[in-house]
């Protein structure tokens, strides 16, 4: 229904009736509350999210820490029986505590486009406890293995494609890349792991690799639905890994393989300043290939399934500022086991 108010007319005195401009306002203004509230509670837990307004510059400090802990059972040997097996049985345990601290910049360009760049650092601390259990000795071997530095660096463009009216989602096309300025597994010190007569059974890092040391292109789709006083959203997205040559000794290349990544969730506020967010997230990275010149000793690993379930809550400090924080708990064998993250986004 439209409003009409009384004003003034150009010439004479009589009033005049004529739409409230006013109304009209006060909608637009509701509507991109709502809009930004939607946003703001789809971000909680994974970079979802409408774009940023145009002009708007936003800073987004964050820290984050995970904690994996895996135990690995090696068998080299063969089955008399069923129930008796001849060989060596190597048991290890792994566990691994990951710091990330980052900053992210978003600038709004236009109202549909939107431009970030993520800049992390981290710091990695893993044991590695081994125990050989055929060798009638119940000490364990301890290997500590540690890294800091800057990570692989991202650069993101948004660009929303509708308005998200008439029963419609909000649909968000990502761009991003990542480039390989942290430290690889390649360049830095690894060392043979031996078994106790001396033959070589795998690979360890005497210092922890902070990036891929692979360039990444990720294009992707986000879709946002505000239903008061809920919000739904999910995500998909495709990370072409580029292959390169690590430089071994016999030459050869190595593809990590692509990853497929899919996600969704929801979300609800609990008033003006509080919203909750719970969700899911689940990567799928294909078979690694490494290639030699010799074709002689090319491998294939296996695929990898890394899920995780999120929850996170959002509070508004003040009309430009906003904390959150989210909780992540791995629900596959390669996810880590917990990840605490938290942002304190700063617009102006």
């Amino acid at each position: 229904m439209i409003r009409y108010a009384l004003v003034p007319a150009v010439l004479g005195s009589s009033l005049l009736l004529q739409p409230a401009l006013a109304q009209t306002s006060t909608a637009d203004e509701e509507a991109q509350r709502i809009n930004e509230k939607a946003s703001e509670i789809a971000s909680i837990t994974t970079d979802r999210g409408i774009v940023t307004r145009p002009g708007k510059f936003v800073i987004e400090p964050a820290f984050s820490y995970a904690n994996s802990n895996s135990t690995l059972v090696a068998i080299e040997g063969y089955t008399v029986i069923p129930a008796l097996l001849v060989g060596l049985i190597n048991v290890s345990e792994v566990q691994r505590d990951i710091f990330v601290g980052a900053l992210t910049l978003k600038y709004g360009i236009t109202s549909r486009l939107e431009t970030t760049i993520r800049v992390p650092y981290l710091d990695i601390h893993e044991d590695l406890r081994e125990r050989e259990a055929f060798q009638g000795t119940p000490v364990d071997r301890l290997t500590e293995s540690s890294g800091q530095g800057l990570g692989d660096i991202e650069a993101t463009l948004r660009y929303q494609f509708n308005d998200g009216v008439e029963g419609w989602p909000y649909i968000i096309g990502t761009f991003r890349v990542k480039a390989p300025t942290g430290e690889g597994p390649y360049d830095v010190d690894r060392r043979v792991l031996e078994d106790s007569q001396g033959n070589p059974i795998g690979v360890a890092f005497t210092e922890r690799p902070t990036g891929s040391g692979f360039w990444g292109v990720e294009p992707g789709l986000s879709f946002i639905y505000p239903s008061d006083p809920a919000v739904l959203f999910g995500n998909l997205s495709y990370t072409y890994t580029i292959e390169e040559d690590e430089g071994f000794e016999n030459g050869g290349t190595i593809d990590p393989g692509d990853i497929i990544r899919f996600g969704f969730g929801m979300g609800f506020a609990f008033n003006e300043r509080t919203s909750f967010s719970l969700g899911y997230d689940h990567s799928v990275i294909p078979k690694t290939d490494v290639e030699f010149d010799n074709d002689l000793n090319n491998a294939q690993f296996d695929r990898i399934q890394v899920g995780s379930l999120s929850f996170g809550l959002s509070q508004q400090l003040t009309p430009d500022t906003s904390m959150s924080l989210s909780v992540s708990i791995g629900v596959t064998e390669n996810a880590p086991t917990t990840e605490l993250t938290l942002k304190l986004p700063i617009a102006f």
